[in-house]
């Protein structure tokens, strides 16, 4: 910090466990990269390179290098993955997770029709190569699963050995765990947690009112992902108390 102010909520330290900022990039430029990297590094603790953008994307390569340079674990978007999985190229996939380094990967069925139990058997192949992240929810804003279903899906992916289940609610935060129009399903988040732990679960929450929504009731150490980049320090003054929509929370 720049000075010191008295009474702000303790954040975790990096790498956390817990309070974690998991922002997404859907193309940045390298020179947009670097730019990031030099101002809010120091809040973000991974970064997804969102959907299938890392095909695309010039200089992808020196990019995520920049980001573990960083001290940023990289993962590809869960529709990569899926992408490949539809195509019968998994162990492609494999391949370029090792070709680029990468210690992280995400495993989701939002746009493919998977049983849970291969869901779970892709989560252990990928587990014995990096640290793998599973996405619970679909894509389709008219499929809503029932928080029963929901709670078993998180709790058979725990098993299978991923690191964080990530709650689904794309880049738009209108899905998954929000309506269509942005508001919490606030019923099925405080059912999941009557069995999975909060530390194990990353939400997707990529709209401010949504920030605040878990701040408010979880702390200032709830994770939260699908953050824009230029979102980053404004979410970390929102965990901070330094922020209107947060300013009470914590005093």
């Amino acid at each position: 910090m720049n000075f010191e102010i008295s009474n702000l909520p303790t954040r975790t330290q990096k790498p956390r466990e817990s309070g974690l900022t998991m922002v997404m990039d859907k193309g940045l430029s390298l020179r947009e990269a670097e730019d990031f990297v030099d101002v809010a590094s120091e809040f973000t603790d991974i970064i997804k390179l969102g959907f299938g953008t890392s095909i695309i994307t010039p200089r992808v390569a020196d990019k995520i290098k920049l980001y573990q340079d960083a001290g940023i674990p990289v993962y590809f978007g869960g529709t990569l993955f899926e992408a490949f999985v539809i195509r019968n190229q998994f162990d492609d996939y494999l391949r370029l997770l090792e070709k680029y380094k990468l210690t992280h990967a995400e495993i989701s069925d939002g746009s493919i029709e998977i049983t849970e139990d291969e869901k779970c058997e892709y989560i252990r192949k990928t587990a014995q190569h990096v640290t793998v992240l599973s996405e619970v929810g679909s894509k389709d804003a008219e499929k809503i699963i029932p928080p029963y279903k929901w709670i078993k899906m998180m709790e058979q992916e725990i098993q299978a050995g991923v690191w964080k289940v990530i709650a689904e609610a794309r880049e738009g935060g209108n899905v998954g765990i929000f309506r269509g129009t942005g508001e919490v399903r606030s019923g099925l988040v405080e059912e999941i947690l009557t069995q999975i732990p909060q530390e194990k679960i990353l939400w997707e929450a990529p709209q401010k009112s949504q920030q605040v929504w878990f701040m408010k009731l979880y702390g200032a150490n709830v994770s939260l992902g699908n953050i824009a980049p230029h979102e980053v320090i404004p979410l970390e003054t929102l965990r901070l108390g330094l922020r209107g929509d947060s300013f009470h929370f914590w005093l």
